[in-house]
């Protein structure tokens, strides 16, 4: 859901200094409120009072880190595609995310449940996650293992 789909936010009107606020700080969650309210032209106080609002509205839900899963160590990715068995999903959530490799955890309409994005330190080692922890789980009917060659965050949507 896009911040243009009314129901994106839940009966908060999002003007244009609120998407401002929104796109400047998905580019830099550490921005300084100063800066913040520099960059969106309005005051220190009013650009603090409208993120309060935002994150009172849920709008704005937290601040995270990007990083390089390469210079981790991480150096292969795949997305693994599941198919469940049917009322199996609540259980098996946690189990995922419970997994350290799993990165996301997406559920999905159509031919496949769910779709995780798995990040290991090579492809034996994402082997072993798709093999001896993934499809072992209880409601796990089948996977498919797409190897991620490249991937880039965009914020296109935010702008």
């Amino acid at each position: 859901m896009s911040l243009s789909d009314p129901q994106a936010t839940e009966g908060t009107h999002l003007d244009a200094v609120d998407r401002e606020i929104i796109s400047a700080l998905a580019k830099d969650g550490r921005i300084s409120m100063t800066a913040l309210a520099e960059k969106v032209h309005i005051s220190r106080t009013h650009c603090h009072a409208r993120l309060q609002r935002l994150q009172k509205a849920g709008i704005i839900t937290g601040f995270t880190i990007n990083v390089d899963p390469a210079k981790l160590g991480l150096g292969a990715s795949a997305h693994v595609i599941l198919k469940l068995r049917q009322h199996n999903w609540r259980a098996l959530r946690q189990k995922l995310l419970d997994i350290p490799e799993v990165w996301h955890v997406t559920l999905t309409g159509g031919p496949m449940d769910v779709i995780l994005l798995v990040r290991a330190r090579d492809t034996a080692d994402l082997r072993r996650v798709v093999f001896d922890e993934i499809q072992p789980l209880p409601g796990v009917v089948d996977t498919q293992t797409f190897m991620i060659f490249d991937d880039h965050i965009s914020r296109s949507a935010l702008h």
